[in-house]
């Protein structure tokens, strides 16, 4: 496994980042485009349309933990991590594409069924890619600073593919009624996907780790113990709001912008996601300065209510003949309010498997990742399956969308306070979750000392203060760490295994 010095300039970071390319990229097609394609174009009804992604992600319930284990478990030349992301750059890039293979059916539960079979080996794909992804910046970097600059850059990675990929297929798709159009849309993303993740295969390092030896059955057990941290626990939650609130921007825009303001075909639609994205670029570049000389936690608490008030202002334009023009300057603020709590999450994200260690004493960022690549992905789930519901409850006809016909004025109002309040809902918890999190700079480095400690690299011995810290961010007694009977859900069975 590659070990030693490595450079963590511009260059390092660039390409660790473009990996996060597909994930910022591959999932706003989905949340902006699979819905549509299966109501639209091939006429499933709204429903079970939006529960597709959910029962894909249910299914990712399975493969994440098991996945994590894996990672956690393998030795390999060059890095684990890496090894599996190699694999998963094919995988993905493949089962991308197969998501937008037309089937045509008169049977709508037929249909159901292979576009759920479509969407389980896709998630497959993206976790055998994204869950060793997400655990391999702390095997690359210890340092806080240094994390945050290299997440920083992963971050505007995620911005460009969100960008790209929330603008382009708005040009390529020009008729959402025409199967045919989503597939070259699909292949052509899914090359791109391929030729960034090797990117990053090529361009990243992993310092050495012992594999962990936990059987691949109780991955699941090995998961859900990753709870037992407080920091974690108020992470996940961090983490489901900000991004199913982004998830329900771009999930419901096409509705918003097709059904209520009625300009699609004046490439509204492209105006809107163009403004999100370039100002969520532009938020990168601010907001990655302000969290390095304040917190990790701080520009979560800036972000969100100002993706709250941009998004509720939204509300007397939202109706048919409305001028572009505020919507799209609320949109900008909607984006740079996204990219201050993007900066966050994805920073946070790579201080968990240290948090992880003090509890269990083992070294675990695959379990610890997998967790988290599960709880990015139930999100997107979640926000597709909800927008099927309420559209459904909305009075929402998949036949009068399928003739290119206007929805009703009930409808189209359902459409507007879905599209605009769900992100709000949303964005209140992020605010009270961000504010509970108990991690800056002064914690991390205390956590990282207490690690040494235990090691038997630091002599020193823990003051009152520290103690407390501990305890405060682990959410358990300071003489119940570094146990590795914690990495067990309950001292079970199988409890005397980790001894």
């Amino acid at each position: 496994m590659q070990s030693g010095r490595h450079s963590t300039g511009m260059g390092s970071r660039l390409m660790y980042g473009a990996g996060e390319f597909f994930s910022g990229g591959a999932f706003v097609i989905i949340n902006s485009f699979f819905t549509v394609f299966l109501i639209k174009a091939m006429g499933m009804p709204a429903a079970l349309a939006g529960t597709v992604p959910l029962i894909g992600h249910i299914w990712d319930a399975v493969t994440d933990p098991i996945m994590g284990n894996i990672t956690d478990r393998t030795s390999a030349k060059m890095g684990a991590k890496r090894f599996y992301m190699l694999i998963g750059s094919f995988a993905t890039a493949l089962t991308f594409i197969t998501l937008w293979v037309p089937f045509s059916t008169d049977r709508p539960v037929t249909m159901f069924i292979f576009y759920v079979a479509m969407y389980c080996l896709f998630s497959t794909g993206s976790t055998i890619l994204m869950v060793p992804y997400n655990g391999l910046l702390p095997d690359m970097v210890d340092d806080y600073d240094t994390r945050s600059r290299f997440s920083n850059v992963r971050m505007i990675w995620s911005t460009l593919g969100a960008m790209v990929c929330g603008v382009v297929p708005t040009l390529l798709i020009s008729d959402t009624t025409k199967a045919g159009v989503y597939l070259r849309c699909g292949i052509i993303f899914g090359l791109l996907f391929l030729i960034s993740c090797l990117i990053t295969v090529a361009g990243t390092w992993e310092h050495h780790h012992a594999p962990v030896k936990n059987r691949v059955i109780h991955s699941f057990d090995h998961a859900a113990s990753a709870f037992r941290s407080r920091s974690f626990r108020l992470f996940i939650g961090i983490y489901l709001t900000g991004q199913c609130g982004m998830d329900f921007v771009s999930g419901m825009a096409v509705y918003y912008v097709d059904d209520v303001i009625n300009g699609y075909q004046n490439h509204y639609f492209t105006y809107l996601m163009a403004a999100l994205v370039l100002a969520q670029l532009i938020g990168m570049l601010i907001w990655g300065p302000v969290m390095a000389r304040t917190s990790k936690r701080t520009t979560i608490l800036i972000g969100a209510p100002i993706r709250i008030v941009s998004t509720l202002l939204l509300l007397p334009f939202s109706h048919e003949g409305a001028s572009i023009y505020p919507i799209l300057a609320l949109a900008v603020g909607i984006g740079i309010g996204n990219a201050a709590t993007l900066t966050s999450i994805f920073s946070i994200m790579a201080d968990m498997p240290d948090v992880d260690e003090l509890i269990t004493s083992i070294h675990r960022p695959g379990v610890v990742s997998g967790m988290s690549t599960f709880a990015r992905k139930i999100s997107s789930g979640l926000s597709a399956w909800l927008i099927g519901i309420l559209l459904t409850a909305a009075g929402y006809s998949e036949k009068l969308a399928n003739e290119g016909a206007r929805q009703s004025a009930f409808t189209q109002k359902g459409i507007s306070m879905i599209f605009i309040f769900m992100p709000v809902i949303l964005c209140v918890f992020l605010f009270i979750f961000g504010y509970r999190f108990p991690i800056m700079e002064k914690e991390f480095n205390i956590v990282k000392k207490e690690i040494s400690r235990r090691r038997g690299e630091d002599s020193s011995s823990a003051t009152p203060e520290e103690i407390r810290v501990c305890e405060r961010v682990t959410g358990m007694s300071y003489d119940k760490l570094w146990d590795s009977r914690n990495q067990w859900v309950g001292h079970g069975p199988h409890a005397e295994e980790a001894d």
